[in-house]
């Protein structure tokens, strides 16, 4: 399976759902059965409006682990992330915050979906979490040893870090691609909800040929701007009430950008 494949649509538009804290995280309530109940809602706000593809984070974990989260969470994600498949049907990904691709992956193999967001998946980066190293040797080798055939979209120059060593965006993008074997690239602004670089948008392009997908930033007001210069978007923060990421959803909000978003296309 390719990129292509997964979304046969254009350029497909891939919501977040942010999780409420988990099992574990210093901000839980105590109670899974909202955590459930919340996703859910936010699954079929975007099923109603048509989203390609969502994607299901563990956002509200602060302060995030940098690498391997502990078994409460991966099981909170994949209770989660099993029950989201039963309700929408398009291609579902997994992002396990900070950085733990490999559980990542093992919850997207044992609920059958389709891809994973790595963070830092070669390289390193220093982040709020400390240096973050890219283990894109391990994961790799796990998807191999699983047979399975899931998709890794791969962050360039990640938000909320800076590259250890201050390496190029263009080596970053060509190792992601030839070394990392990375399936497609995102490229954020340097926080969330930040806008994407239309300069460093132009050098990704220019050394891959993978799709690049745009993972933070967009609004119906810029859509415009950056919607011939990707393969696809990723939207969280607008898509929330007052358009704050660690807000609710407001389907009033994910109903004007998906119009503003057909238009486009």
């Amino acid at each position: 399976m390719n990129f292509n494949q997964l979304f046969p649509s254009k350029k497909p538009l891939i919501g977040c759902i942010h999780l409420l804290p988990l099992p574990g995280s210093p901000k839980y309530s105590g109670n899974m059965t909202n955590v459930l109940k919340q996703a859910m809602k936010e699954a079929n706000i975007f099923k109603t409006n048509n989203v390609n593809g969502l994607i299901i984070e563990n956002f509200r974990d602060i302060p995030f682990y940098p690498d391997q989260v502990p078994a409460e969470t991966i099981a909170s994600m994949a209770i989660v992330t099993h029950e989201i498949k039963k309700v929408f049907k398009g291609p579902i990904g997994v992002n396990v915050l900070r950085n733990d691709a490999k559980a990542a992956l093992a919850i997207a193999v044992a609920c059958e979906v389709h891809f994973i967001r790595v963070n830092v998946h070669i390289g390193a980066a220093v982040t709020d979490q400390g240096i973050l190293e890219g283990k894109a040797y391990d994961t790799l080798r796990l998807r191999k040893s699983l047979n399975s055939d899931i998709l890794i979209f791969a962050d360039v120059a990640v938000k909320h870090a800076s590259s250890l060593g201050n390496r190029s965006i263009e080596d970053e993008t060509k190792d992601l691609a030839e070394r990392g074997l990375a399936d497609a690239l995102i490229v954020s602004g340097s926080h969330t909800g930040g806008e994407a670089n239309k300069k460093e948008i132009n050098i990704i392009k220019q050394n891959t040929d993978l799709p690049v997908i745009i993972g933070s930033g967009i609004t119906p007001d810029n859509l415009t701007n950056y919607f011939s210069l990707v393969d696809g978007f990723i939207v969280g923060s607008y898509f929330k009430t007052n358009g704050i990421a660690n807000n609710r959803i407001a389907e009033s909000r994910v109903s004007k950008f998906m119009e503003k978003f057909r238009l486009s296309g």
